[in-house]
């Protein structure tokens, strides 16, 4: 496989130029050769039944729905993961999907106790503790701070946890898919904390907040207050539309680059501390069990990442030898993805990916690769690198610092082994 583009290029012309030379399309072409016209296709030929009546009216749906020849297209959970839907997962479809704005109904989701119905009329903020003036906020009164726009990938801390044993479970959607990436809407919480003062705070060294949820379980968690200061939002819209129940309708905090267990659904306390809680979420969980039994807490960060969404075991390749775009995700808690090498060989060579667009802050980045595919079998793979000058590294590498114990920011480079008709299959190689 060549890395160049000038060798690539005639190739798809010629591909291209056959296709049309015949009179029919992608459709009609098979292993990557353009398909010779012997008949007439009846699809250019003949009138068809769309171009025959009336469609749908502008206002057949109020709410616009994904057309029905894509119900494929949908969240899924893993039904062993846990005891009960009620305190679970499910996974975005990122082998289905492109660019890098995840459909708010396509986000993934996480509930320690099921998603509440909570209307904006009896939203209430509180921002208590050391701060000069406690205050509580509706929803109203959020909506008239100054606004920020900011796009961030949430990343469960959790994702590809199942992998660190070694190869689990088939399909992007369920070893990556805890990653959503949305446009957010809101409010600074700098703006909120300067609201209330903070001259009682004193040094804002060591200086913690504790954000709380308004569901059963009071999911909570410390922040530094030095993060809270920096870029966290206090969001009560994505991708321009209200958040949806399951993203913690009406109003959620947003900690950009950070595990998704910080970012609290249905917020409704923000406390300034002199110190951490030590809640659940961060002790006996959302810590790294290291090899000799030890946790190491504090692991906010979500490290350099990426995965080939397609190939994959949920899209394989069904048009046979040829013009092949390879394509992915890759993101970081640390800054901006900066490049993504891809493999074929399991590791032992790569090739530089093309960036959909130049890597931003703490967000999703799309990369491709356009190649020739010889019907050969492909060990697949993509390496990250970000504006820190990070490098995802191997399974192995990071086995040699933390064993096998962990569960949580498994970071490591994925494999899917391609085989000759196309399907593909989680492998590890590392």
């Amino acid at each position: 496989m060549s890395d160049k583009a000038d060798d690539f290029a005639p190739s798809r012309r010629r591909f291209l130029a056959g296709a049309a030379a015949t009179g029919v399309g992608a459709a009609a072409v098979g292993a990557g050769q353009a398909a010779q016209a012997a008949t007439p296709d009846p699809l250019i030929t003949e009138v068809q039944d769309w171009a025959s009546g009336l469609g749908d009216g502008v206002d057949a749906t109020p709410y616009g729905l994904p057309i029905q020849f894509e119900q494929d297209v949908v969240r899924r959970n893993v039904e062993w993961l846990t005891a009960d839907t009620i305190s679970s997962i499910n996974f975005t479809p990122i082998h289905a999907l492109d660019g890098t704005i995840t459909p708010q109904g396509c986000a993934f989701e996480r509930h320690h106790s099921g998603a509440i119905e909570l209307r904006k009329e009896d939203y209430r903020l509180m921002i208590n503790g050391l701060v000069d003036t406690p205050l509580v906020f509706s929803y109203a009164d959020l909506e008239r701070f100054p606004r920020e726009n900011r796009v961030y990938f949430c990343e469960c801390a959790a994702n590809s946890g199942m992998e660190w044993a070694g190869a689990q479970l088939n399909g992007a959607q369920f070893t990556h898919g805890m990653i959503h990436n949305m446009e957010y809407s809101g409010v600074s919480l700098r703006t909120l904390l300067e609201e209330a003062g903070l001259a009682a705070a004193g040094d804002f060294k060591d200086k913690w907040v504790y954000a709380e949820g308004a569901d059963a379980s009071s999911n909570g968690r410390s922040i530094p207050l030095e993060k809270a200061l920096d870029d966290v939002l206090v969001a009560f819209k994505a991708n321009g539309e209200a958040l949806r129940k399951e993203h913690g309708y009406p109003v959620r905090l947003v900690v950009p680059g950070w595990e998704g267990n910080m970012w609290v659904k249905w917020l409704r306390r923000i406390e300034v501390m002199d110190g951490p809680v030590e809640s659940r979420e961060e002790t006996s969980k959302y810590t790294d069990t290291m090899e000799d039994g030890s946790a190491r807490k504090w692991t906010w960060e979500m490290d350099a990442k990426s995965v080939v969404t397609s190939p994959s075991p949920q899209a394989p390749i069904t048009h046979g030898k040829g013009p092949l775009v390879i394509t992915g995700l890759a993101w970081s808690g640390r800054g901006a993805i900066t490049g993504v090498d891809v493999s074929i060989d399991g590791g032992k060579t790569w090739t530089q990916a093309r960036l959909g667009a130049p890597g931003t802050d703490k967000a999703l980045t799309r990369f491709y690769l356009d190649t020739n595919w010889d019907g050969s079998e492909m060990l697949l793979q993509s390496r990250a690198r970000d504006s820190s000058g990070y490098v995802q590294p191997t399974k192995a590498e990071l086995r040699e610092v933390r064993g096998l114990n962990s569960i949580y920011h498994n970071n490591a480079i994925q494999t899917w082994w391609v085989k000759a008709d196309g399907e593909a299959e989680n492998v590890e190689v590392s």
